[in-house]
């Protein structure tokens, strides 16, 4: 078969207005393709250089097919399972920021360029105080940033027309204020002309940004598969799920510049995605978190399982329906919308999402995620949330072991093993607390404010709740449990 290129999809040569800083599955998968469709649809006319940031990887792929790869958007949409496939050809070239430095920083002298993206991992926006101007490039991705940022400003001369839109990806709150504040601590670091600064905030915008979809990657053991359904050869295929979701926080409104949503993309302008982070935290990662552990310890291994079991799958809907809505803010047909896909994208056969990497540092992703539901529920209501309050019991059920591994406990679900894995100091916790009573360890798990940044035992009768819905896990099994509390008659 044909190796995918230029020749076979007809790419259109477009302006270069966005440098993109990550050559990874997700960007592809996200960004690239909303701009794709956004071309497509006469909205943006504007092309992507990609970046290779750092010397690990390679781009002889991006060269081979001449940066052009498919996308296979699968799972399910209103209730309809669907697969989307499309030849992204929004990407122009590839560039590595080491191995071609040069090439790489003449993009600073773009007339066209308006765009910087980026997802170079939580890690990435980081500011280390022994990074260089003198780097050929930097080697934080801020600090090559900042060089890339004041070689443009030296070209066009401090022209406030030529500054740059940040939009980075990378999953930390607040992306885009971090990212900035590295900037201007590197400009202070490296002695760079005050003017520059001026420019960088007056001339430059730093997004905030939410992005929400998940990305499988090249699919292993389908590649083949789905390469001789597409006639073609790509090396660079590249599979996710078909929901999509990207606010972008900017304090200038940057909408008719990016207008991706005029091609129907899922892109939010605001200048407050909070309401928005809130809704993806605590009713997607939320329900992920209150269901989690009482699945597995039910029986299941993976989230699909779980969506085909009437019981947790009930659990699911009421925690969603009934504890975590009522205490969002957002209009009602929103977020009921928004808890429709994330059932569809629970529902997902395409994607095996492991109950146990879900486990990993429950004790800080319940305080995250179901806390703030927990804590608005109570003041609203005046009474304890059954089924986050149940999320708990299982949490420490699950956790509930004495038993050490390498930096893990290990846990038992019937005749199986599993571990358990966390901070040491929470391990550590129910390594010493395990054997005590049921009730002396809900007391002292509870009241330990270092797992919940307050003293949880203050919330009356939930200890007593607590101890209850344990002491029938224990006696009935996580199931029966599971039921009772559903038909509220633990």
């Amino acid at each position: 078969m044909e190796i995918l290129n230029k020749n076979m999809t007809k790419s259109i040569d477009r302006p270069i207005k966005v440098l993109q800083f990550g050559e990874g599955n997700f960007l592809r998968a996200f960004a690239d393709h909303m701009i794709d469709v956004a071309n497509e649809a006469g909205v943006f006319n504007g092309n992507i250089v990609i970046v290779k940031p750092i010397a690990y990887g390679s781009l002889d792929a991006f060269r081979r097919q001449d940066c052009q790869y498919t996308l296979s958007l699968r799972g399910k949409e209103n209730g309809e399972t669907k697969v989307v496939n499309r030849v992204v050809t929004s990407v122009s070239k590839a560039v590595a920021a080491i191995e071609d430095y040069e090439e790489y920083a003449a993009y600073a002298e773009s007339e066209t360029l308006r765009f910087i993206l980026s997802n170079t991992t939580e890690a990435g926006i980081v500011y280390d105080a022994s990074d260089s101007l003198k780097g050929t490039p930097p080697g934080t991705f801020p600090g090559k940033l900042t060089k890339f940022l004041h070689e443009r400003y030296r070209f066009f001369n401090g022209d406030s027309t030529k500054g740059l839109v940040m939009i980075p990806c990378e999953l930390i709150e607040n992306n885009g204020g971090t990212l900035k504040e590295c900037v201007l601590r590197y400009a202070a670091l490296w002695k760079l002309e005050a003017d520059f600064l001026t420019w960088v905030n007056d001339a430059c915008i730093f997004c905030s940004t939410l992005v929400d979809r998940i990305v499988t990657g090249y699919p292993g053991d389908e590649a083949d598969e789905i390469c001789r359904s597409l006639g073609y050869e790509d090396a660079l295929l590249d599979t996710g799920e078909i929901f999509g979701l990207w606010v972008i926080e900017s304090d200038r409104d940057i909408s008719e510049e990016f207008p991706l949503h005029k091609a129907g993309l899922p892109v939010i302008f605001t200048d407050n995605q909070k309401p928005y982070r809130e809704r993806k935290v605590r009713i997607l990662n939320g329900a992920h978190t209150s269901f989690a552990l009482a699945s597995y310890l039910a029986g299941n291994d993976y989230v699909l399982q779980s969506m085909q079991d009437a019981d947790v799958r009930e659990f699911m809907v009421k925690t969603i329906f009934d504890e975590i809505i009522p205490t969002l803010t957002l209009p009602k047909d929103e977020l009921l919308s928004f808890a429709d896909s994330v059932i569809d994208r629970f529902e997902n056969s395409y994607i095996k999402h492991a109950l146990l990497s879900i486990s990993l540092n429950s004790v800080s992703k319940w305080k995250s995620r179901c806390l703030p539901s927990f804590r608005e529920y109570v003041k609203k209501f005046g009474s304890l949330p059954l089924h986050l309050t149940f999320s708990l019991a299982a949490l420490m059920s699950f956790y509930r072991s004495g038993e050490p591994a390498d930096h893990a406990l290990i846990g038992r679900r019937g005749e199986e093993n599993y571990k358990i894995m966390d901070d040491d100091f929470i391990l550590e916790f129910f390594r010493e607390n395990s054997k005590l009573s049921t009730r002396e360890l809900v007391e002292n798990y509870l009241s330990n404010t270092a797992f919940f940044g307050e003293d949880m035992s203050q919330y009356k009768s939930l200890a007593d709740m607590v101890t209850l819905y344990m002491e029938t896990i224990e006696k009935s099994g996580m199931r029966e449990a599971m039921k009772r509390v559903n038909n509220h008659s633990v």
